[in-house]
């Protein structure tokens, strides 16, 4: 990283800026170009590594692209503002990127764990996942972040 004064090392700090992402964008291998996709997510931290999960549908390119390549990139950013500083103008944030590895879940047990986590991220802690008709439809991504670096330019 070219400005170390920026980055974030911490993974508590690093852990606080995505807790309060909104969304993450994840880069696939696509055939002839990257795939970028955003997603909705929950996390965890298990013995200092963070796991994302994410639900989609059962079948798309997305499916067909992390089936054949499960190598992944995630971003996840929060943009705070632009303001005019006595250097020019420049932009107030927060980010992540993160390399890791996906794979979907099939046992029940962790595809409610999965779900519970996004619906959590979101402020539905307590939604009784028995009332979301939609989950025969659903397929449930687990994302191991074996490395995780992030960046904020705040001051």
């Amino acid at each position: 990283m070219r400005r170390k004064d920026r980055e974030v090392t911490d993974l508590t700090k690093i852990t606080d800026i995505l807790n309060r992402c909104n969304t993450i964008r994840l880069g696939i291998h696509g055939t002839d170009y990257p795939y970028v996709v955003p997603l909705s997510f929950g996390l965890e931290i298990i013995d200092n590594t963070p796991i994302v999960y994410f639900h989609c549908a059962q079948e798309g390119l997305k499916i067909e692209l992390l089936e054949k390549s499960p190598n992944i990139c995630v971003e996840g950013d929060i943009f705070h503002k632009v303001e005019k500083t006595e250097n020019g103008i420049t932009t107030r944030y927060e980010s992540i990127i993160a390399q890791g590895k996906c794979e979907f879940v099939t046992a029940p047990d962790e595809i409610k764990h999965g779900l519970r986590l996004i619906n959590q991220h979101y402020g539905y802690d307590d939604y009784p996942l028995e009332r979301c008709k939609g989950l025969a439809h659903l397929k449930i991504g687990k994302i191991i972040l074996h490395k995780i670096t992030g960046k904020r330019n705040l001051a």
